[in-house]
């Protein structure tokens, strides 16, 4: 590797943001780039442990120290082809992904990890600059039809990897637009739709064929893709959101976090949004039910639009400043972290629980009532206490729910295939990724759960040696799961 001495030199450097107040009046990429220099040192730190643990922490089984030296030397052009080779699209796990690879970084034990996820993208956003990525269109073509339900990460990733196999393949997207989840799901401060874009071009030109407002099993009959493509992909997502069945749930000014997130991101596309329809904070005292990832978000674009105040709501206690002793390394750290969202404003309420919202005469909501809880443990058990006495009100003019998905939809596509499903309500598949419909496969959230972006793309990729096989008989795909 690069530098022996380098993780002793060198001290981890955190990613640079612009600043607060000038980030929340745009709709701009919060990150700075990485200097170059700098990101030659934090390669430098990648240590050539005898046995790498980044990649079991990484799902994709990126080659993390690899790329990390080829950086460190200034081989750049080569530090894309190694993580091309095992992931279809770093400049979205490289923005959006939590980087488990980093909590089961080596280094990590006695020291912080090396800065991997700020080094994957900075190959990938070289190699773009560079016109380095190019369309990978198959030589020989196998005549085969492939549709692709759902363009999120998992539908993308299949296609690419499909389409280079040689297969005709067709992404249906429910949308008016093509994206899924990176499209509507993810605010354009955390990842602006050029980089999304910009892959959507790679695709096209490589001959993945995009129908937008194409929502199967409604307006596009499940039996026309059956009948006319040789296998399907299932790869829709975890989209039934997790809902708080509490008294004053019907108040308006409630609202699911894909309502609210969807829309704004509509706007940032140039759309017009009907009054009576507008969903927005500007002015209100807003609360956020959910402290995850969505939650923050959430919270991000509240702080755009201008709300009057912000809570942020977690059921869980705030966890510690460092692992706990039930949760050792190489485990992904349950530890307080404070997004680039956190940084710009906002209250955050831990081991509370909603009881209940309180609205106004003309059926607005107006305050939402609080009790702290406490969990214990019994028989193994985690039970959630009542404190008594401890109901408290806040302000709310707008709630946000963003409590994660139960699962997959099921009426229309799902319920029409009459696939199987898990004990956890997800899509079963067999060792191979096929469904229990023959020549039907499932990918992503639909079959996982909620998870990951970097889960969604391996999962793809997996499938896709599967349908491969199943067509031709055998694959070279890779496969990291």
């Amino acid at each position: 590797m690069g530098k022996i001495t380098g993780f002793i030199e060198f001290h981890r450097a955190k990613q640079s943001y612009r600043p607060v107040t000038e980030r929340v009046r745009d709709w701009k990429q919060v990150m700075r780039p990485f200097p170059e220099e700098e990101l030659k040192q934090q390669g430098a730190r990648c240590m050539d442990c005898g046995i790498p643990f980044c990649h079991q922490g990484c799902p994709l089984g990126n080659i993390i120290p690899d790329w990390n030296d080829l950086v460190y030397r200034g081989q750049w052009q080569d530090a894309i082809d190694r993580l091309h080779a095992t992931n279809n699209f770093p400049d979205f796990t490289g923005t959006l992904c939590p980087a488990p690879c980093e909590g089961a970084c080596v280094l990590g034990i006695n020291d912080d990890p090396v800065t991997i996820k700020a080094i994957e993208l900075a190959i990938n956003d070289r190699a773009f600059q560079e016109g380095w990525i190019k369309p990978e269109p198959p030589k020989v073509l196998t005549g085969k039809k492939i549709a692709i339900v759902g363009s999120g990460p998992a539908g993308l990733a299949g296609a690419q990897q499909l389409r280079r196999a040689g297969h005709e393949v067709t992404v249906f997207e429910r949308d008016d637009r093509i994206g899924g989840l990176l499209r509507y799901g993810i605010p354009e401060f955390k990842m602006e739709k050029k980089v999304l874009d910009r892959r959507l071009k790679q695709l096209e030109a490589e001959g993945v064929v995009f129908k937008a407002n194409a929502h199967i099993g409604m307006n596009v009959p499940v039996e026309a893709l059956r009948k006319d493509f040789d296998t399907i992909l299932l790869a829709g997502g975890a989209c039934a959101p997790r809902d708080l069945p509490v008294p004053g749930r019907e108040l308006k000014g409630v609202h699911f976090a894909m309502e609210y997130l969807t829309q704004q991101n509509r706007r940032c596309e140039g759309e017009k949004v009907p009054v009576e329809q507008e969903i927005t904070a500007q002015g209100k005292h807003v609360v956020i039910v959910g402290g995850g990832d969505t939650g923050a978000d959430c919270l991000g674009t509240v702080h755009r639009q201008g709300a009057a105040s912000v809570h942020q709501l977690e059921i869980m206690p705030r966890p510690p400043e460092a692992r706990a002793s039930d949760n050792p390394w190489p485990q992904w750290p349950f530890i307080y972290r404070v997004s680039a969202a956190h940084e710009e404003g906002g209250e955050r309420l831990y081991s509370v629980s909603s009881r209940r919202f309180i609205g106004n005469r003309q059926g607005r909501v107006k305050k939402l009532e609080l009790v702290r809880i406490e969990m214990v443990r019994e028989h193994g058990r985690v039970i959630i206490n009542e404190i008594p006495g401890s109901t408290f009100t806040i302000p709310c003019d707008l709630a946000l729910l963003a409590m994660g998905f139960i699962g997959p939809e099921r009426p229309g596509m799902l319920e029409q295939l009459g696939v199987k499903f898990t004990d956890r309500g997800n899509v079963w598949r067999d060792d191979n990724w096929m469904t229990s419909v023959p020549g039907v496969f499932a990918a992503g959230d639909m079959q996982h759960g909620q998870s990951l972006i970097v889960w969604a793309i391996a999962e793809a990729r997996s499938a896709a040696r599967g349908i491969d096989k199943y067509l031709t008989g055998a694959s070279d795909l890779p496969a990291p799961l």
